[in-house]
């Protein structure tokens, strides 16, 4: 069953033109502050409003970074005729070397699928345990890119 509702449009003091959603009509609507709401002319002077339906797109990546070290290290061979160069790798693999600089090469996707809100919300709390206590439309605002209609070409 189809449901209509029947809203005035007032005009603010500064001239804008709005329409107030009682919440009778949004819960019977199913929708909730922050969706969005497409506009469609009838044509006849009445418009359809109806929230436009999205999903959530979970994207992994591996994000690969250049980074070079520079380590002092003695002239020469070790006792088993290693070349003492190669000490270098070990502290750069020991992590105790100093970062000289990094330069971003670039993102990989590795895989992707859809979500839920309910999928996202459990991934941000072990993913981002600092925001545990963020409300889940806090959360969903900083961690959750919106899809814009005008970023499609």
């Amino acid at each position: 069953m189809k449901k209509t509702w029947t809203l005035d449009v007032k005009q603010h003091e500064d001239g804008d033109f709005f329409i107030e959603f009682p919440d009778e009509v949004l819960e019977g609507a199913g929708w909730r502050a922050g969706d969005t709401i497409e506009w469609i002319d009838n044509k006849d002077g009445s418009w359809t409003l109806k929230k436009r339906e999205t999903q959530l797109v979970l994207v992994e990546c591996i994000s690969q970074f250049r980074q070079r070290y520079v380590v002092e290290v003695p002239i020469g061979v070790d006792d088993f005729g290693n070349d003492k160069a190669n000490w270098a790798l070990d502290t750069v693999t020991m992590e105790e070397a100093k970062e000289f600089s990094q330069e971003h090469l670039g993102e990989t996707i590795v895989s992707h699928r859809v979500v839920t809100p309910e999928e996202v919300l459990k991934l941000c709390d072990k993913d981002n345990a600092y925001c545990s206590s963020w409300t889940d439309e806090h959360k969903m605002d900083t961690f959750v890119t919106k899809w814009n209609e005008d970023d499609v070409t």
